[in-house]
């Protein structure tokens, strides 16, 4: 990447310096610890112990991850440390896949970040809309970066079915974060 973290830049988080950057495929090991406890933490206030466990066990495949990175563009915002903070991914159709972000780093901008930087490929891909399913977790996020849901649904992880929403946000008015207005 270009010096000063090239077209996906720096935010402050915790009074600290988090870069976004595309993510590499050495960074999958720390993406896939995070996935997992992410999902057993934070999301664990808004669905049960065994919900939890079973969409965990979800990341569990290295070759699945493989897999997912070979079709999505995948962002990782790294912390001052050089460690994971989060991660988000795409595809140039404007369907989001991924957005995590570590329990030490909730509530700090950091999937502010990577959500810009998800929304910036998409425009650019000249994708009209972004389109995720999103787990009851991330719903509030992602409304108030302008997503509706368009319908709840019951999604299996491996064992279980666990309540998601799809959920869209239109991309036909400038990008909030390029000043225009």
């Amino acid at each position: 990447a270009p010096a000063g973290g090239g077209p996906y830049g720096r935010v402050w988080a915790m009074k600290e310096s988090i870069h976004i950057r595309p993510a590499r495929l050495s960074d999958l090991p720390a993406m896939q610890r995070l996935f997992r406890e992410t999902v057993l933490v934070v999301c664990r206030r808004d669905y049960t112990a065994a919900e939890v466990a079973d969409w965990a066990s979800c990341g569990d495949d290295p070759a699945h991850w493989t897999e997912l990175f070979s079709r999505q563009h995948y962002f990782v915002a790294e912390s001052p440390d050089g460690g994971v903070a989060g991660f988000a991914s795409i595809d140039e159709t404007g369907y989001m896949h991924s957005l995590f972000v570590g329990k030490g780093w909730q509530r700090c901008g950091v999937a502010s970040a990577l959500y810009g930087a998800v929304e910036r490929l998409a425009r650019e891909a000249g994708a009209d809309r972004i389109a995720a399913e999103v787990s009851r977790t991330a719903r509030g996020f992602l409304e108030r970066q302008g997503f509706v849901v368009d319908e709840r649904q019951r999604r299996r992880a491996r064992r279980l079915l666990l309540e998601n929403y799809k959920m869209s946000k239109r991309l036909d008015g400038p990008d909030p974060g390029s000043g225009v207005r």
